[in-house]
């Protein structure tokens, strides 16, 4: 895990996430705190993890979602050897951890 990250306010906003009780105050808060194109850009990484995980190319992931080949390539790096946490949502959004 990358220490860099784990800092006081770091944790406050993951406390404050942990509170939100469904998507629809999840929309509320993520539209305060974020820009649009933040938003934009997490959930087209999100897409890009699921697209690599089921083992599309680089070239259909770019052509569907936008993503640029370096954004594939980071988000693939993270798949292979990040910390497990796009695995662990999948695995909890997919129990059965069948590839979609």
């Amino acid at each position: 895990m990358n220490n860099k990250i784990r800092t006081n306010a770091v944790d406050h906003l993951f406390d404050a996430i942990l509170c939100l009780e469904d998507k629809e105050e999840c929309y509320r808060f993520f539209e305060d705190l974020c820009t649009v194109n933040e938003l934009q850009s997490l959930s087209q990484r999100f897409e890009v993890a699921s697209m690599l995980r089921n083992r599309k190319t680089y070239l259909e992931i770019a052509e569907k979602t936008g993503a640029s080949t370096a954004t594939i390539s980071r988000v693939n790096r993270s798949l292979n050897y990040g910390n497990d946490g796009y695995e662990m949502i999948f695995q909890r959004t997919n129990p059965q951890g069948r590839q979609e």
